[in-house]
């Protein structure tokens, strides 16, 4: 346990942050299945338009790897493009 009142607030803080960041990777995950599920068209491509803004954010906040984005962002480009 810390002992110092910074150390508190630290202990604090990161607790907020995790559950956030837990949270919005969580929201990503589910977006990035949905457009690769998708077997209509115009269905594919609002969910690539989704998932690609918030693989973007994400990536933006650091709190993804901009690489780890990109993949993802063309995996799902070529699932849209194959229909």
């Amino acid at each position: 346990m810390p002992q110092h009142q910074s150390a508190k607030k630290r202990v604090r803080q990161n607790e907020k942050r995790r559950v956030r960041n837990q949270s919005k990777r969580s929201k990503m995950k589910t977006l990035i299945n949905n457009a690769l599920e998708t077997t209509d068209k115009e269905e594919a491509e609002k969910a690539f338009k989704k998932a690609s803004s918030c693989l973007d954010k994400m990536a933006a906040k650091d709190l993804i790897h901009k690489n780890f984005a990109a993949r993802k962002k063309s995996k799902i480009a070529d699932h849209v493009n194959s229909l």
